[in-house]
């Protein structure tokens, strides 16, 4: 009898968080665990606020790990509240915990708080004694069963010190939780679950300045909590990523931290997430630059929106917060068709605006937003679907020397001296579109040169939203 394969079940993968109070090395395990420093590592307490993911693999086996913040429960204020919040969504989608405590320390009603609200979750839970990274620390870690928590392993997750000894003990418990599931941790089911092709993913990053609304942003194109939203500039710190498939499509959406300038930020801390931003953004494919219209464009958006360009990301303005900017809805709906048009031309001389401050991103679209009330959210997919295709679109060689021959570079506002005789011209790459000009001589184009050349280009080919690089080379 020929043997039947059973269809693969599509389930979500197995997901380890990792929880405790403030400061205890949480985001220094969570870095060790998945390979690289994704998380903010520094010795003030409280860095880590949002939940963050990232992806993990022991003896070919892969599962996904979550950083949260400190957890101080029953907390009142406003930030250490939203944390726990933050972290109990982590913990009730968890399929096992690890609980890290700080070794060195006494052990402290909170840590037995936590402990407690952990096993009645009725998962595995795991304690992970951290910075036992010396012999004579060892005999303090028995202090420590006193949680309740049998599974006990003490680490140092800044030396790897017990780490192997932990994943080990992660993936037994986890294979016997797991054998139900088509996931990560079952290798019978492994093959048949890959065989199915993930959708091609676009990574979107939302920047901007503090307390524009990037946060509230990503949780209604989201349609979750998924980031923290305070009135508190700089709440963001470590990148917050979400992904949304539609349509057929996937979007990764990850909210960065606010980006001030150098002698602003005071906080390691702070200076460590404008760092980090930067690194993301430069990973992502499209930057959503997010402008807050209540306080105009400033000589800091355009220096935002410069970092995105200069590393050749395309660009997508959202003015976020219209719906404090339009007038009342009352007087909308009394004036009828003339509250509209008003709200359109205060659309059109602000998109001007824009225009005028930021004349280096003429091709990027405007899309109006209220992230708050979710009005015209959904624009954006479609335009970040739109600008995705532009930024591979690519042009053959032959269409392009077609174009070449239509162009009348006499027009072209160049010195004389600085004018060169073009050749052919090719299409080099996409992400973002790079072209290569042949030339007489191995010069460097002339500003204006360049700028009719990529306009004529965008009125030819378009390239909605993405920038647009010109190399040239001389012919020999």
């Amino acid at each position: 009898m020929a043997k039947t394969t059973q269809p693969a079940i599509a389930t979500r993968p197995v997901t380890v968080a990792i929880v405790g109070r403030p400061n205890v090395g949480k985001s220094t395990l969570f870095n060790r665990l998945i390979g690289r420093r994704r998380a903010i590592v520094g010795d003030e307490p409280g860095i880590t606020r949002d939940r963050i993911y990232g992806e993990a693999e022991w003896l070919n086996r892969r599962f996904r790990v979550v950083d949260t913040g400190g957890i101080i429960p029953h907390e009142r204020e406003l930030m250490p509240a939203e944390i726990f919040r933050q972290a109990r969504v982590a913990i009730e989608e968890a399929d096992a915990i690890i609980m890290v405590v700080d070794g060195r320390t006494e052990l402290a009603g909170p840590d037995m708080e936590l402990a407690r609200l952990l096993l009645r979750s009725g998962k595995p839970v795991f304690l992970a004694v951290n910075k036992i990274d010396t012999a004579k620390l060892e005999p303090h870690v028995e202090e420590f069963r006193r949680l309740g928590i049998h599974n006990l392993v003490p680490i140092s997750a800044e030396h790897g010190l017990g780490i192997d000894e932990l994943l080990d003990a992660l993936l037994q418990v986890l294979r016997k939780e797991s054998t139900a599931r088509a996931g990560q941790l079952v290798p019978e089911l492994q093959e048949e679950v890959g065989s199915a092709a993930p959708p091609a993913e676009t990574r979107i990053a939302i920047i901007g300045r503090p307390n524009v609304g990037k946060s509230t942003l990503l949780n209604a194109l989201t349609s979750s909590e998924r980031a923290i939203v305070s009135p508190i500039p700089g709440t963001t710190r470590d990148a917050v990523d979400e992904i949304v498939e539609r349509e057929g499509w996937r979007y990764r959406f990850i909210d960065t931290a606010g980006i001030r300038r150098r002698g602003k930020t005071q906080l390691m801390a702070e200076k460590l997430s404008v760092v980090m931003a930067r690194k993301h953004l430069e990973a992502a494919d499209i930057a959503l630059l997010v402008i807050d219209p209540t306080e105009g464009v400033t000589a800091l958006d355009a220096h935002i929106a410069g970092y995105a360009h200069e590393s050749g990301r395309s660009l997508i303005i959202v003015v976020n917060k219209w719906d404090l900017v339009s007038r009342p809805k009352e007087e909308s709906t009394r004036q009828g068709e003339r509250g509209n048009g008003r709200h359109s031309g205060d659309r059109n001389r602000y998109e001007q605006q824009i225009r005028n401050e930021l004349k280096f991103l003429s091709y990027a679209p405007v899309v109006f937003v209220s992230a708050t009330t979710g009005r015209n959210v959904d624009k954006i997919f479609g335009l970040v679907t739109r600008v995705a295709a532009e930024r591979r679109k690519r042009i053959s060689t032959a269409e392009m020397n077609r174009f070449l021959a239509s162009i009348d570079f006499e027009r072209a506002p160049v010195p004389a001296s600085r004018k060169v005789k073009v050749y052919y011209m090719t299409q080099a790459g996409t992400s973002p579109p790079t072209f290569v000009l042949f030339t007489d001589r191995p010069v460097k184009l002339h500003f204006s040169y360049e700028r009719f050349l990529e306009n004529q280009i965008r009125r030819a080919f378009g390239f909605v939203g993405t920038p647009i690089r010109i190399k040239v080379k001389a012919s020999r």
